[in-house]
C-alpha cells in the first residue's frame, strides 16, 4: 500500500494541518497588537471566535463531502480557501474585515484538520497508520504549545500581518506537493448529509455567541435586537430538534443526550474550552499592558499552562490505560482547574511573573487531567453505530465552548474595563488633548501618560481582566459538580488508545465509527507487535523450535508465490546473508522451499498451513480486543483485514537481541 512519494505527502499534510491547528492559538499574543493597530477592543475576541465557529461547524460537512467526492480535490479546495483567508487576514484594515476574513480562514482550517487525518489512511498501510497518527498528533501538541510563542515573535521582528501571511509560501507548498504527487482516491461513500441540522445547528450556535458578546454591553439585555437574536437561537434550535429527528445521518444523533455519560462530558468538555480559549486570549493582553512585556515574552510566559496541559493529558491517558479507570480524573481536573482561575482572579498589577507562572501551570495541570478523559468516556459509553458521531460531538462542545469563552468573557472584560474607566476618570484629571476612549482602543497610549497616572489606568486594566476570571471560576466549578455525575463503566480495549491532538484543542478527525475502532486496534496491535509477538505467535501456531525472524518469513510469504530472496530481506531490512540461515532452517523443516536457480523463496502446503494457522491465531487475538462491542459483521471484517496486513509486515522483522538465537547456517 505505499505510495510513491509517501513522505512528501505525510510532509505536505502535517504541514496543511499545522497551519489550520496554529491558527487557533497564534493570534492570541498578536492580539494587543492588532488592537492598537486597527482599534475595536470590544471586538476583540471575534478575531478568535469567528475562526473556531467557522472551522467547528464546518468539520461535519468537509468529512461527509471528502467521501463523497473525493478527499484529495476537498483537501486542495480547503488549503485555497485558507491562504485566500490567510491573505486577506493580512491586509485587513479595521477589525470588522478582520473578523470576516478570520472566519473564511475558519472554514477551510476545518477541513485542513479532517480531511489530512482521512488521507493518511488511503495511503499509509494499516500497520503504519499508528504511527504517523502519533506524527499527527505531535502536530496539534506543538501548535497548542509554540503558537502563541510564534505569534509574538512575528509581531516583535515583522508585524501583526505575518501572522497571517506566513501562511502564504508554507501552504502553497502543501498545496503543490498534494496536487502533483496524492494520487487521485477512486473510492466513493455517499452520504445522506445533513444540510439542514449542520446550518440550523450553525446559526443558532452562532445567535448565542452574539448574544453573549453584545449582551450588557454594546446593546442592553432589553434591547430588540437581543432579543431577536433570542428568539432566532430558539427557533433554530427547535428547527434543529425536528430535522434531527428526520435526518438519515444527523449531526449530532439526538439519542446520544439520553446517555448521561455523553451529555455530562459534553457539559464538561464545554465549560474546559470555555476556560481554556479564555485564558489564551485574555493573559497575553495583561502580560503585554499590565506588565509591559514584548509579544514574544508574553508567549513564554503561557508555556507553564501548556507544558501542565500536554503532560497531565499523557499521564491520564497512561492511568486509564493501565488501570481501567476514569471517572476520578474530570473530577479531579476541574477541580484543580478551579484553583487556577480562582488564583487567576486575584491578578493585580503587582502579581510578579513567576507567581502568574505557578497560576497558569495549575490551571494547565487542571485541563490537561480533564480533556484527555472526555473523549474516552464518551467513545467508552456509545453503541457502535454511534462511536464516530459521538466522538466527533465530543470535541463539538469543547470547541463551541471555547467560542462561547471567548465571546461571554469579552464581554465581561470590556463591561467591567468601562465601568472602570468611568470610575477612574470621575476622580482624575487629564492632560490637555488626551482622549480617554482611546485607552480603551488601543491599551498601549496608556504609557504616554505621566508616570502617576500610569499606575492608576494599569490597575483598570489589570481589575478588568481579573474580572474576567472572576467569572470563568465559578463556571469551571459548576463543571466540577456536573463531573460527579459521570458514571464508571467498563473500559472498552479499543478506546484507550486515544490521539493526543484531539484532544489538545483539535478539531475532530470525523472518523466513522468503523474507522474509530480501526484506529484504536490498529494501536493497540501495534504496541503487541513490539513485545515479544512473533515468539508468541510461533508457539500458538506450532512453531516452537523457530526463531522469531522465521516466524516472519512464513507470515510474509503467506498467501503469495515465489518471492524474491533479495526482495523479502529488503522488506526485513537485512542483508541476504543474514536472513539466509533462518531460510535455510524453514526449507530443513519442509516449510519453505527454493527456486532451482536458488533465488527465490515459496511456503510448501505445510508452510502454507502453518501460515494459515498463525493468521487465525492473529485474528482471535484482534477478535477479543473488539468483543466488547458486541457482535457485529463489519467488526468481523475489520478484523480479518487488518490480522492480514499487519502479519509480516516489513517494519516488524524481529532482530532484536535476547529474542530466541538464530540457527547456525550456511552463509
Amino acid at each position: 500500500m505505499r505510495q510513491r512519494g509517501l513522505g512528501l505527502i505525510i510532509v505536505a499534510l502535517m504541514l496543511g494541518m499545522l497551519l489550520a491547528a496554529l491558527d487557533q492559538t497564534i493570534v492570541s499574543t498578536a492580539l494587543p497588537r492588532i488592537v492598537s493597530d486597527l482599534g475595536g477592543l470590544e471586538q476583540l475576541s471575534w478575531v478568535v471566535t469567528g475562526y473556531l465557529l467557522a472551522s467547528t461547524v464546518s468539520t461535519p460537512l468537509w468529512g461527509k463531502l471528502g467521501d463523497q467526492f473525493g478527499r484529495k480535490r476537498l483537501f486542495l479546495a480547503a488549503i485555497v480557501i485558507f491562504l485566500i483567508g490567510s491573505a486577506l487576514c493580512g491586509l485587513s484594515q479595521n477589525m470588522g474585515e478582520l473578523i470576516l476574513f478570520r472566519s473564511i480562514q475558519g472554514l477551510g482550517g476545518g477541513g485542513l484538520m479532517v480531511l489530512a487525518q482521512a488521507i493518511v489512511g488511503d495511503v499509509v498501510s494499516p500497520r503504519d497508520r499508528g504511527k504517523y497518527q502519533g506524527f499527527f498528533g505531535g502536530v496539534f501538541a506543538l501548535a497548542s504549545i509554540v503558537g502563541p510563542l510564534l505569534g509574538g515573535l512575528f509581531v516583535d521582528h515583522l508585524s501583526w500581518h505575518w501572522v497571517f501571511y506566513i501562511n502564504l509560501p508554507l501552504g502553497a507548498v502543501a498545496l503543490f506537493v498534494i496536487a502533483a504527487v496524492l494520487p487521485g482516491d477512486s473510492t466513493r461513500t455517499k452520504h445522506k448529509i445533513d444540510y439542514v441540522g449542520i446550518v440550523l445547528l450553525g446559526g443558532a450556535t452562532s445567535c448565542l455567541v452574539l448574544i453573549a458578546t453584545w449582551g450588557g454591553t454594546i446593546y442592553p439585555w432589553a434591547d430588540p435586537l437581543i432579543i431577536g437574536l433570542g428568539v432566532a437561537a430558539v427557533a433554530l434550535l427547535a428547527g434543529w430538534w425536528f430535522a434531527e429527528r428526520r435526518a438519515v445521518e444527523p449531526v449530532l444523533p439526538l439519542g446520544l443526550f439520553g446517555l448521561r455519560a455523553f451529555s455530562m462530558s459534553s457539559l464538561v468538555a464545554f465549560v474546559v474550552g470555555f476556560g481554556m480559549f479564555g485564558a489564551l486570549i485574555y493573559l497575553p493582553l495583561y502580560l503585554q499592558v499590565v506588565h509591559g512585556v514584548s509579544a514574544t515574552l508574553s508567549g513564554v510566559y503561557l508555556l507553564p499552562m501548556m507544558a501542565g496541559m500536554f503532560t497531565m493529558s499523557i499521564v491520564s491517558g497512561q492511568i486509564i490505560a493501565r488501570t481501567g479507570k476514569y471517572r476520578f480524573l474530570p473530577i479531579a481536573g476541574t477541580g484543580v482547574a478551579t484553583v487556577g482561575l480562582v488564583l487567576l482572579s486575584t491578578l493585580t498589577e503587582h502579581t510578579t511573573l513567576l507567581r502568574l507562572g505557578l497560576f497558569l501551570l495549575v490551571l494547565g495541570v487542571g485541563l490537561g487531567m480533564t480533556m484527555q478523559v472526555l473523549v474516552i468516556i464518551v467513545q467508552n459509553a456509545v453503541r457502535f453505530k454511534d462511536l464516530g458521531v459521538a466522538t466527533s460531538g465530543a470535541t463539538f462542545f469543547r470547541m463551541i465552548g471555547g467560542s462561547f469563552g471567548v465571546a461571554t468573557l469579552g464581554s465581561v472584560f470590556t463591561a467591567r474595563l468601562d465601568s472602570d474607566l468611568r470610575a477612574l476618570l470621575a476622580t482624575t484629571r487629564l492632560p490637555a488633548g488626551f482622549d480617554p476612549a482611546r485607552v480603551q482602543q488601543d491599551p498601549t497610549t496608556i504609557q504616554r501618560l505621566p508616570p502617576v497616572l500610569v499606575a492608576d489606568f494599569l490597575h483598570v486594566y489589570a481589575d478588568a481582566i481579573a474580572a474576567v476570571f472572576r467569572v470563568a471560576a465559578p463556571v469551571m466549578f459548576v463543571a466540577f459538580l456536573i463531573s460527579w455525575l459521570i458514571p464508571q463503566q467498563r473500559l472498552r480495549e479499543t478506546t484507550k488508545a486515544t490521539d493526543l491532538g484531539e484532544v489538545m484543542g483539535a478539531t475532530s478527525a470525523e472518523r466513522s465509527s468503523l474507522a474509530e475502532v480501526e484506529r484504536g486496534l490498529v494501536r493497540l496491535a501495534d504496541a503487541d507487535l513490539r513485545r515479544g509477538f512473533y515468539d508468541r505467535l510461533g508457539d500458538l501456531a506450532g512453531l516452537t523450535d523457530v526463531p522469531p525472524q522465521g516466524v516472519w518469513i512464513v507470515a510474509r510469504l503467506g498467501g503469495e508465490g515465489w518471492v524474491k530472496a533479495a526482495d523479502l530481506a529488503a522488506r526485513a531490512n537485512v542483508s541476504r546473508e543474514q536472513g539466509r540461515p533462518f531460510a535455510d532452517q524453514l526449507i530443513a523443516r519442509g516449510l519453505v522451499e527454493r527456486s532451482p536457480d536458488g533465488d527465490s523463496l515459496r511456503l510448501t502446503e505445510a508452510g502454507q498451513r502453518a501460515a494459515l494457522r498463525m493468521l487465525r491465531c492473529s485474528s482471535e487475538g484482534l477478535s477479543r480486543l473488539v468483543a466488547d462491542w458486541g457482535p457485529n459483521s463489519q467488526l468481523e471484517q475489520l478484523v480479518e483485514r487488518v490480522a492480514s496486513a499487519l502479519l509480516g509486515a516489513n517494519t516488524d522483522c524481529p532482530r532484536e537481541a535476547g529474542q530466541r538465537r538464530a540457527p547456525q547456517g550456511r552463509a
